[in-house]
């Protein structure tokens, strides 16, 4: 185990797979697009870590767009791609970039203990404290959304010890930790009874539930699971294709 620094200092016990990214990062930061990165076999060699670990390390920064991979030749520094990317906003920027006015409502605000998934979305031991704010997001005094976010205590220290921000993402602007990138995943599910509920919605009735980790630079700051009622909810994604794209029949 090693350290990362946070906004509040060096967090203790960082996971191996963290440190191995970290170094990797440090090493092709400025390196030419195309040059090559450390292989697996030197990462793990290096770290006395297993292949998974090593490679646990590398997705993420493909996820990002650091590295890329050439199937039969290995991972490299990745060339600069013309693309649109998805802006990573909050929900009151969202619902306020459709026009509607954002509201919400605290069901529920609480300090736990991390469980297995939340820890390693977060990249904190199972176990360390974490802020569980559940929230129900309206639109125009609809409710539209069940949002559930963890953050790590260790980064976001005394949290609850004052009143609850209007806005979670103006909290951390604040304390200057405000998410610069992230990750999402979405699927189609079948809202439960307690979620119907609150989202005025049948039981059974269609939903879509995103997952979310953002990241201030190199921490983790915020994992959320959000279920949004599917008939008033339409997920946006801009996308483009580059140019001088060459079709092949």
């Amino acid at each position: 185990m090693g350290q990362v620094m946070t906004p509040d200092g060096p967090r203790q016990n960082v996971l191996k797979h963290v440190q191995v990214r970290e170094y990797v990062r440090e090493l092709v930061s400025g390196a030419e697009p195309g040059a090559p990165a450390p292989s697996e076999r030197e990462l793990v060699q290096q770290f006395h870590v297993a292949r998974m670990t090593v490679r646990q390390a590398l997705d993420a920064l493909v996820s990002e767009g650091l590295l890329e991979r050439v199937p039969g030749r290995g991972t490299f520094v990745a060339r600069t791609k013309v693309d649109i990317s998805t802006p990573l906003a909050s929900y009151t920027e969202e619902v306020g970039r459709r026009g509607m006015t954002p509201d919400s409502r605290t069901l529920l605000a609480r300090m736990e203990s991390a469980g297995p998934g939340v820890a390693k979305a977060l990249e904190i031991r199972e176990g360390d404290k974490v802020v569980h704010w559940q929230r129900l997001r309206l639109a125009d005094g609809i409710p539209m959304c069940i949002e559930d976010a963890y953050l790590a205590d260790s980064v976001v220290p005394k949290f609850l010890d004052a009143p609850l921000p209007a806005s979670l993402y103006v909290e951390l602007q604040r304390r200057d930790i405000m998410p610069t990138w992230g990750e999402d995943s979405i699927e189609a599910s079948e809202a439960r009874s307690d979620e119907a509920d609150l989202l005025d919605v049948a039981p059974g009735g269609c939903v879509l539930r995103i997952s979310r980790r953002a990241f201030a630079g190199k921490v983790a700051v915020e994992v959320s699971r959000s279920t949004y009622r599917a008939d008033r909810f339409t997920l946006w994604v801009p996308l483009s294709r580059p140019p001088r794209t060459k079709l092949v029949p």
